[in-house]
């Protein structure tokens, strides 16, 4: 595991109380008095805020429904595991041994509630500014452009064309789960590229899961390439 002080810069922003961050970062399966569930309700819901505070300036044209659209594909699991990635948080998660073999450092349900997490964190500490300030920075640094177009475009398709441009095959998507009742079941599903498991994401259908799963593999695939 990665130094925290290297997170910490990263971030532009250093904790006063360490313990908080180690909180953040501590997956239940680590077997602690604590871990980062009520800080991960806590940053979802301070994300939520800040995101939509962020498309209602940036677009003042749009009406609710665009509004919506855009920060529900921003506030979600593949997108903060895009942030996460960014920051390279799987790196700095305390986890159990079972769950580190199970690629739980790459794992994108985990990595998104370890951002929402350190997020919530962060607001505890200092408070609604300095959380707005970091998630602005990394959304304007990680979305080449955010737009309507830009977020709505079909992640499977440019995948499929990177991986066959570079390697001659095509990514495999693999239903590994599927929680809940049937009037509202998640499904999470798994993108492998040669073998290789790049990421796995959920969503409200299998189409969706994909979706998120390509847009989160064709990220860490780019960086790799360059």
């Amino acid at each position: 595991m990665n130094d925290l002080q290297a997170l910490q810069r990263q971030l532009g922003y250093r904790f006063e109380n360490q313990e908080l961050l180690i909180e953040a970062l501590t997956h239940k399966s680590y077997k602690q008095p604590y871990n980062n569930e009520r800080l991960e309700f806590l940053g979802d819901a301070v994300l939520d805020l800040i995101v939509g505070e962020y498309l209602y300036k940036k677009f003042a044209d749009f009406d609710e429904g665009k509004l919506s659209k855009m920060r529900a594909s921003l506030v979600n699991e593949g997108g903060f595991t895009r942030l996460a990635n960014h920051l390279n948080l799987g790196e700095y998660i305390y986890l159990s041994n079972a769950e580190e073999n199970n690629s739980g450092r790459t794992k994108s349900s985990l990595l998104s509630n370890a951002f929402e997490a350190v997020m919530g964190a962060i607001y505890l500490e200092t408070g609604l500014e300095k959380v707005r300030e970091i998630t602005i920075y990394l959304l304007e640094n990680v979305h080449d452009d955010i737009s309507l177009d830009s977020l709505f475009k079909d992640y499977k398709t440019s995948l499929q064309e990177l991986t066959q441009a570079h390697f001659g095959i095509t990514p495999e998507y693999d239903l590994i789960a599927a929680h809940g009742p049937d009037h509202k079941k998640e499904f999470e599903v798994a993108v492998s590229i040669d073998g290789k498991r790049y990421a796995s994401a959920c969503g409200k259908s299998k189409k969706q899961a994909q979706q998120e799963a390509a847009k989160i593999a064709l990220e860490m695939l780019n960086k790799e390439l360059k």
